[in-house]
């Protein structure tokens, strides 16, 4: 295997573990802030308010999730090209 299919390989891997640290951090941050916001007393199971407010909030931490990971992509973007 020559140099650049190594590199690119290696760099490949770096990626797919970073993303996979970076969703892991989101799924644990968003568990248990929305379960502090929308589960005030954990019992057996989950009311249809509770439901409600969980499935809100994870949707709320996952669209902002999206919209910081797409304005960081784009600046790693243009910090690339004025190089």
């Amino acid at each position: 295997m020559d140099s650049s299919k190594l590199k690119e390989t290696v760099m490949r891997q770096v990626q797919v573990e970073s993303n996979t640290s970076n969703v892991r951090m989101l799924v644990e941050k968003m568990n248990e802030n929305c379960f502090e916001k929308c589960v005030p007393k954990p019992g057996a199971s989950l009311s249809s308010g509770e439901q409600t407010c969980f499935t809100n909030c994870m949707e709320k931490y996952m669209t902002a999730w999206n919209q910081v990971n797409s304005a960081y992509i784009q600046r790693i973007k243009r910090e690339q090209a004025a190089l």
